[in-house]
């Protein structure tokens, strides 16, 4: 017997749908990427390294 995983909606937990997945809807993807571009979700990293491209550290 194979037990099939119902995937939610890391947003809002509905069941997600094929089209949008891992989302549930076209909303929920945009809500998601809002919050990205929002910085409300962050990658952890070291915050002392200038950032990459920003001329400081550059090897010549």
């Amino acid at each position: 017997m194979t037990k099939t995983r119902i995937h939610t909606c890391p947003v809002c937990g509905k069941p997600a749908d094929e089209e949008h997945r891992p989302f549930c809807s076209a909303r929920c993807r945009q809500v998601d990427l809002s919050r990205w571009l929002k910085e409300v979700y962050v990658v952890p990293g070291d915050e002392t390294l200038p950032p990459a491209g920003s001329g400081e550290d550059d090897d010549d």
